[in-house]
């Protein structure tokens, strides 16, 4: 064994023969326990300059992103409810015409009563209303059989099935409205006056009057149907209810928040007895992790509807991931642990005791403490990108910061081959697949059913998860999942 020290060489051997001279040993010492150390320890680096850190974001601008959403509110309304106020209100007597000279001298005096109750069906976006009513009629006449005048008034009572039609549309300001016409006239039993075996048609009269006088009951249904089928106050409640913050999981202090822009409606439509309403919010979510209900800046009020064929159904949501520099450091460094790896045909080791981590715009600088046949601290530098199969985040382009790579070429250039950096790489690999796992599970179960007033109840499910982007904050690194599916808001039966 030889020790090199200035450039003058002295065996091993010669260095024992003079432990014996007094003034030699305690220099011999010094010397001996300086070579076991630089043979033990290796080569000490210098201080190399540290990468900057640098962020572009902050955690709250993180969870600040906003994703474009739609989110739809849907209602029932029972028709039988309907069907019982319009009957409650329009009942007994509907109309009587009491003067045979009024209406152009029409020469007839009439009563209309609703014979049964209104009966409602209604598919689409019509009601169509069966109204059997009673009609007592006295009508005036005039005949002349066989050269003799015959005139006076005669009373006859019959029975008449009136068929309505209404179309249901929405106003501006979310009131349901329609306008109702007669369809078509069904006789139960035909009106009729015999006069001295002369059969007196009044069939045409009774039409003329029916037709003169159903706007009476047509504008009777159309205000039952405005009074009653009021979903402004419900739909309103939905849209302020919608925007309050939903707690998605307590355990990752996760919330949902929208952002509501416009809404949009569907025509009312109707099946299997219910009146089916059918909105759609477009606007924004996303999601906070906070412990605290985040505090909204301003709430929208509900906008005037607009009408559309289609409702767009995409919910999207971003699900935020996040491991701090210290776990991630931690797992790095358990990698690590009591491993030493060898270079250039076993000439070299180091073994790596410390990992510090932090970044650099959309870099990931790692820190490395490294001993063995070299000393110290080198700076490396990675872009993180997600694996949505391993759901793991990796490294990549992993390259030495350039003031480590100025230092080593002249310091150990045998590091700065492929196999220390791959190394590095395989390392570098950090599992977010059990909290990503969980939190997806908890924000569907979250979705799947969750009553956030009486009678309102929120209702979804997530469908396709996708990487969006890995950013890096002071304190974090955040992993963004883009996931869509679809969300409801539903409200029960309105009853009224």
């Amino acid at each position: 064994m030889t020790i090199r020290i200035s450039g003058q060489v002295r065996s091993l051997a010669a260095i024992l023969k003079n432990l014996g001279n007094p003034r030699v040993f305690p220099a011999t010492i010094l010397l001996f326990c300086s070579v076991a150390s630089l043979e033990c320890y290796g080569q000490r680096l210098p201080d190399i300059k540290p990468p900057t850190p640098k962020y572009l974001y902050s955690d709250m601008e993180i969870q600040s992103d906003q994703f474009k959403s739609s989110l739809t509110i849907s209602a029932q309304m029972p028709l039988s409810e309907l069907e019982r106020q319009i009957n409650k209100q329009l009942s007994g007597l509907l109309y009587e015409d009491k003067s045979y000279e009024d209406d152009n001298q029409d020469n007839l005096k009439a009563k209309v009563w609703k014979l049964d109750d209104i009966r409602i069906q209604a598919k689409g976006n019509h009601f169509l209303f069966d109204v059997p009513l009673k009609i007592w009629a006295s009508a005036g006449y005039k005949i002349s059989p066989l050269g003799y005048t015959l005139e006076g008034y005669r009373d006859t009572e019959f029975k008449i099935r009136v068929r309505l039609i209404s179309e249901i549309r929405f106003s501006g300001d979310w009131q349901i409205l329609t306008q109702t016409r007669v369809d078509s006239y069904d006789w139960i039993t035909k009106p009729t006056i015999s006069v001295a075996g002369f059969s007196i048609p009044i069939k045409g009269m009774i039409s003329r009057m029916l037709n003169r006088n159903a706007g009476k009951i047509t504008t009777a249904i159309d205000k039952e149907v405005r009074e009653n089928f009021q979903v402004k106050d419900k739909i309103e409640e939905a849209w302020l209810l919608a925007q309050k913050p939903q707690l998605l999981s307590e355990t990752y202090h996760t919330w949902l928040v929208n952002t509501p822009e416009q809404v949009e409606a569907r025509l009312p439509d109707a099946q299997n007895g219910f009146l089916n309403i059918q909105a759609g919010i477009r606007g924004y979510t996303q999601t906070i992790v906070s412990e605290m209900p985040p505090v909204r800046s301003r709430i929208v009020k509900l906008p005037p509807l607009k009408i559309v064929d289609n409702l767009p159904q995409s919910f999207n949501i971003g699900l935020i991931s996040s491991i701090s520099y210290q776990e991630a450091s931690r797992l790095a460094e358990a990698y690590f642990k009591g491993k030493t790896y060898y270079f250039s045909g076993n000439r070299y080791s180091v073994q790596i005791r410390k990992i510090e981590l932090y970044g650099q715009e959309e870099r990931l600088v790692i820190k490395a403490g490294l001993s063995g046949s070299i000393n110290g601290d080198i700076y490396l530098k990675g872009i993180p990108r997600y694996d949505p199969v391993s759901q793991t985040i990796y490294l990549e382009a992993l390259e030495y910061d350039l003031n480590t790579r100025n230092v080593l070429i002249k310091a150990a250039n045998w590091l700065l081959h492929a196999k220390f950096l791959r190394m590095m790489k395989e390392a570098m690999v950090f599992p977010i697949a059990e909290e990503l796992g969980a939190l997806t599970e908890t924000i569907r179960t979250s979705l799947s059913n969750q009553t956030i007033s009486e009678g309102i109840t929120l209702k979804g499910k997530l469908d396709e998860a996708l990487p969006d982007k890995i950013n890096l904050t002071p304190g974090h690194i955040y992993t963004v999942v883009h996931a869509t599916g679809n969300l409801d808001l539903h409200i029960d039966k309105i009853n009224y």
